[in-house]
């Protein structure tokens, strides 16, 4: 049976970790563990231990470099519904007739959850080889291109460790993986070759929403059969293309803020 005790240290830690999560929420500048150590007057281990319990649920997420927390994924879909699933679904829905009769292969619009991808719309390939449905299957983010759109974007977190634990499953260097995320956000869309799954390649770029933040990915993937020199570029920018004028439909204005 719980004590007394046992529920007041339960409730204060419960108190704690809400007060915390507010000042991240309000704070206009995402705080370290320091300063929301000193705001909340508690002592830097107990406030690191707190922040962890809040990282592990997806409301806050840290900054890998610099330590800076933010709101995580959890709060961010529930910011985000005012552009509703099966809104952002009908919206996406030409930009998916498009891709497939464009590249011939298969188009997908995906989303972000707390721990990893879901696919929620699919326009199939025109060819019989490569034509799985992938619409409501989570994928984990490090194989999935449109896991990458989100580690690059920053919509998934990338706490301490979490690239060599992705490297480890991708077969890949953490430093190469780290330039393949850089290298998503420079030229807008993100490529994979047998990395979710063997004899399968994808591309995929982002959708941002009125606030520019990424909301959702548009992606087309095929077998390695009918993969060519210069057909991941091609699609690339085709996709990218599609990905920014989805972007312009739901409210992102990109001649303020760049293209999509």
């Amino acid at each position: 049976m719980q004590t007394r005790t046992g529920t007041r240290t339960g409730t204060q830690a419960i108190d704690r970790a809400s007060q915390l999560l507010v000042h991240v929420v309000e704070d206009d500048d995402a705080p370290t563990v320091s300063d929301l150590a000193l705001r909340a007057q508690l002592p830097k281990s107990t406030t690191s231990r707190l922040v962890s319990a809040l990282e592990r649920q997806g409301l806050v997420q840290r900054d890998p470099v610099r330590g800076a927390i933010s709101p995580g994924p959890v709060l961010l879909r529930y910011a985000r519904r005012e552009t509703s699933r099966p809104d952002l679904v009908e919206v996406a829905a030409a930009a998916l007739e498009r891709l497939v009769r464009a590249s011939g292969e298969t188009a997908n619009l995906g989303v972000a959850t707390a721990t990893a991808v879901e696919m929620l719309d699919q326009r199939d390939s025109r060819h019989i080889i490569g034509s799985t449905n992938w619409v409501g299957r989570r994928v984990p983010p490090h194989g999935s291109v449109v896991g990458k759109v989100f580690l690059a974007e920053g919509v998934l977190p990338l706490p301490d460790g979490t690239l060599e634990r992705l490297a480890r499953h991708t077969i890949t260097d953490p430093a190469e993986l780290r330039r393949d995320l850089e290298r998503t956000r420079t030229r807008g869309y993100a490529t994979a070759v047998d990395e979710l799954e063997d004899g399968l390649w994808s591309v995929a770029a982002p959708v941002r929403d009125a606030g520019g933040t990424v909301v959702a990915a548009l992606s087309v993937s095929g077998p390695t059969v009918r993969l060519h020199d210069g057909l991941l570029d091609d699609l690339g920018q085709l996709v990218r293309n599609e990905a920014s004028t989805l972007s312009v439909r739901i409210g992102y204005d990109d001649a303020k803020r760049g293209a999509a």
